[in-house]
């Protein structure tokens, strides 16, 4: 017996686990032999129009696809933006209010059916119209972008002005309108006008997943059927999606020439080995990627044991197999698998609709009864039992790593003291009037919470932490079990009374975790539907201001008006152990980066001695 086989069977017979159908699925698959990244999706994608989606998985897929104009240095920390498609860093006016960009001519996007009337072969060259129209979209009533409220926010001139025309006058979208917030001056000259002071709006173009350059024509072409149908100048196109199962990626054949660079810090003794050998030689690296959506830990796991995924995150019930007691384990170790810990720029949250009549509002037994739940809730067991140690226990939604994140920061989102909640509920009229151990409303009638939730093993252990936290104080919570996708959409639409999710970092400004919260927001990134104007003023303030100690108090005055009222319980900072196979060189998920597959090479011959 192989050491992978008997290790893999002295897992499996230690903990009794049965292989389920996805791994199953997983294994049967042949192995390709090429130079292709195969890597696990935790949660099941939404679609790949950038415009449309808003989601980490579908963001992670778009981001390989689509440009933006710059990007964030590979390896660089701090963060260092560097040119995508533009040819140089953008000339910014003394206020922050003008920003002009050139592009790279000669770029192009890859091949489609949407611009055969281009000539034969077809070669649609990016230009700055493209960019125009992306932005454009954003605005368009009809696309329902769950990221508009990001957008409108950078104040960009007219185009909020061009949205409201068209829900006045219930007429289609006008592209065709100049506005002179964001216009071509020539082909490959683009130029962004803001109302006010934008110190930080480069973050917006270094986002490929969300701004990366679409084609008219393809939207044009493909319409109800454009998530399906992603058409970018990356460095893949989509080669096939079976929804919520299958994505496969290859390389797009019409990428121009682009060489790995990287800047290390000189302290990265990895880094600096990837740079030496990778520096120069043309991206991807490989020939492309195959993704498999496993939401179960079990089956990702079992399938990086079995060679079948190539780079996974550890599923928390498995790091202390992986890692026990922090060392990576001694068979591990003899295969040549290599980990990685860190504390993920992220949060998890789980919010309270404010327009719920049991559990919204703004009135004092309303913001006792939503604080009480947030002190019964017990984060320490979720961090000990749940993620098995691997989490932080949460204080504000700032990520680490992003401004305005404190690690000596303590608030109530860090407490669990149900005697404390038991107070509460009975200081404003929760109590168990009919002696049944359940607490009733103020008014008497059934105080019953409702939490979505999902069918994945960590999910229904989360759910489990929530019952009996509440259940310690009197509390009933039932959970009503969708897809993902399914509820985040009755999210947006105000449906939901209570849900988790987590949020992950795509700058080094902390202030988009506070975007949950502005007013504005509600019905995108605002599912709590929270809405308070002392908060918004602050969220405003913080915008136009440079960094500096000014902004830094901001960030403490909002948290303190988050914890007062309490729409969001804010849960953990997730600590993620990242495991790659020996095969694999270059792999890296860095905070803010969601375009890496393309610097990750795969030893299809290592691979396939292996397997044998």
């Amino acid at each position: 017996m192989t050491d992978r086989r008997r290790f893999n069977a002295a897992v499996l017979g230690t903990l009794a686990l049965p292989i389920s159908p996805a791994a199953q699925a997983l294994r049967s698959l042949p192995d390709t032999g090429n130079n292709i990244l195969r890597v696990p999706f935790e949660v099941a994608e939404t679609g790949f129009d950038p415009a449309q989606v808003s989601d980490l998985y579908s963001a992670r897929v778009n981001a390989h696809i689509f440009e933006s104009l710059y990007r964030y240095d590979l390896l660089a920390m701090p963060v260092k933006v560097r040119p995508l498609t533009a040819a140089s860093l953008p000339e910014v006016s003394a206020d922050f209010r003008v920003w002009t960009i050139r592009l790279q001519p000669g770029i192009f996007f890859a091949d489609d059916p949407a611009f055969r009337s281009m000539g034969d072969p077809p070669r649609r060259e990016l230009v700055a119209a493209d960019f125009v129209y992306t932005f454009k979209r954003f605005a368009d009533p009809a696309v329902r972008s769950p990221t508009w409220s990001l957008l409108e926010q950078e104040g960009i001139v007219g185009l909020d002005a061009l949205r409201d025309t068209a829900l006045r006058d219930r007429r289609p979208f006008d592209y065709e309108l100049p506005i002179d917030g964001v216009r071509a001056l020539d082909r490959h000259t683009l130029r962004f006008s803001l109302r006010e002071p934008r110190p930080r709006f480069i973050h917006n173009l270094c986002n490929s997943a969300t701004y990366g350059a679409v084609a008219r024509e393809v939207v044009e072409r493909y319409r109800d059927e454009l998530m399906a149908h992603p058409v970018g100048t990356g460095p893949y196109r989509l080669k096939q999606w079976r929804r919520s199962s299958r994505i496969v990626l290859e390389r797009n054949p019409g990428f121009r020439e682009v060489y790995y660079d990287a800047e290390p810090n000189v302290d990265d003794a990895q880094g600096q080995a990837w740079l030496a050998r990778f520096k120069g030689r043309r991206l991807p690296l490989n020939d492309g990627v195959e993704i498999s959506v496993l939401e179960e830990g079990q089956a990702r796991w079992l399938s990086f044991l079995d060679g079948r995924v190539d780079c996974t995150r550890v599923p928390p019930e498995f790091t202390q197999i992986a890692a026990p007691g922090g060392a990576l384990a001694p068979n591990l170790v003899k295969r040549g698998i290599a980990l990685r810990r860190y504390v993920n720029a992220d949060f998890t949250m789980s919010w309270f609709n404010m327009d719920d009549p049991v559990v919204g509002g703004y009135t004092a037994e309303k913001v006792a009864l939503r604080r009480a739940v947030g002190l019964a809730y017990d984060t320490g067991r979720e961090v000990r039992i749940v993620r098995r140690g691997s989490a932080v226990v949460a204080q504000a939604p700032m990520p680490p790593g992003t401004a305005g994140f404190d690690p000596a920061r303590r608030t109530e989102h860090g407490q669990h003291d149900p005697a404390r909640a038991k107070a509460l509920l009975d200081l404003y009229g929760y109590v168990d009037r009919d002696s049944d151990g359940w607490r009733e409303r103020p008014d008497g009638s059934p105080l019953l919470l409702r939490m979505a939730t999902q069918t994945s093993a960590i999910e229904r252990q989360l759910d489990e932490n929530w019952q009996k936290s509440l259940a310690a104080v009197g509390v009933r919570m039932v959970f009503e079990t969708a897809q993902w996708p399914e509820n985040y959409k009755a999210a947006r639409a105000g449906r939901l009374q209570m849900w988790g999710l987590g949020s992950t970092a795509s700058s080094p400004d902390g202030q988009p975790a506070l975007e949950y919260m502005y007013g504005p927001s509600i019905g995108s990134g605002n599912l709590a539907r929270f809405k308070l104007p002392a908060f918004d003023a602050i969220y405003r303030r913080m915008g136009v201001l440079p960094d500096g100690a000014e902004r830094a108090g901001l960030f403490t005055e909002a948290v303190k008006l988050i914890t007062a009222y309490m729409p969001y319980k804010m849960h953990v900072h997730r600590v993620y152990l990242d495991a790659n196979q020996p095969w694999v060189t270059g792999w890296r998920q860095a905070a803010f980066r969601n375009e890496c597959w393309q610097f990750v090479e795969v030893d299809a011959e290592a691979r396939g001695r292996a397997a044998r």
